[in-house]
């Protein structure tokens, strides 16, 4: 049975003071929820990870890195390694995030090389892809999906394979305010869960978590969530207030 996922990306937010503040409001109201069958994840800058660890151990949440680098140790100055968040209780791993893509030029070889390293050190990769605006007005967004998988992905074992989370958030969508309709976000993630039962098999599709992101809130998570294919949010800004995460959470 697949995982039911709400990740919260705090991106480059928040002083040391207000990640404290907003841990302990999520925090709070994760005990008084008692998501006992959502797997919660926090995602808060590198400088915060310690913070954020710490009170997990205490509470019904896991910990996320919003990147990683592609090497395992070495001469990398302001990197920080898969191992380093291993040794600092971080359990998963944002990769392929479309703002990695556009700002600092990931590629598809470099996403493949994290995902591995990531996997070695025991660290669960939520894999992001989607389209631009132009791809899906001309009726690319399927093939861009596919590539996006296929260059980064499926040259892992199925092992490997099986233990990965994608997040499918159309680059349109994202901080925008705009978010795809339910039926656009079911259709793409039937198509994803679709591509790995031809690559991987249908019981690793079947146990495939697949998150949507793109102004995900929690207004919509609802109905978002209501999809048969869709396993849960990769959350942005709706993160950033307790009320309004928690809310997300309660979602499903």
């Amino acid at each position: 049975m697949r995982r039911k996922i709400v990740a919260g990306n705090w991106k480059m937010n928040k002083t040391f003071q207000e990640a404290d503040e907003l841990i302990n409001e999520i925090i709070d109201g994760l005990d008084e929820a008692n998501q006992k069958n959502i797997n919660v994840v926090i995602c808060p800058p590198f400088t915060y990870i310690e913070l954020c660890t710490d009170y997990a151990q205490e509470s019904e949440y896991s910990v996320g890195a919003q990147n990683v680098s592609n090497n395992d140790s070495g001469a990398y100055t302001g990197e920080v390694s898969a191992k380093m968040l291993h040794s600092m209780g971080v359990e998963y791993c944002i990769i392929g995030h479309s703002e990695r893509r556009k700002y600092f030029k990931e590629t598809d070889h470099e996403l493949t090389q994290k995902a591995e390293l990531l996997l070695k050190n025991d660290i669960l990769p939520i894999f992001c892809c989607g389209e631009l605006l132009p791809d899906r007005e001309a009726s690319k967004h399927f093939d861009v999906v596919k590539q996006q998988l296929g260059n980064a992905l499926f040259g892992l074992d199925p092992l490997d394979f099986a233990k990965l989370i994608i997040a499918y958030e159309p680059v349109w969508a994202i901080g925008t305010g705009i978010t795809a309709t339910p039926d656009q976000a079911q259709e793409m993630h039937a198509y994803i869960r679709a591509l790995i039962s031809d690559k991987y098999g249908k019981e690793i599709a079947k146990n495939t978590s697949i998150l949507y992101g793109g102004s995900c809130n929690a207004q919509n998570a609802k109905e978002l969530f209501a999809n048969a294919d869709v396993d849960g949010g990769l959350i942005g800004g709706a993160c950033l207030k307790a009320t309004d995460f928690l809310k997300i959470i309660d979602s499903f």
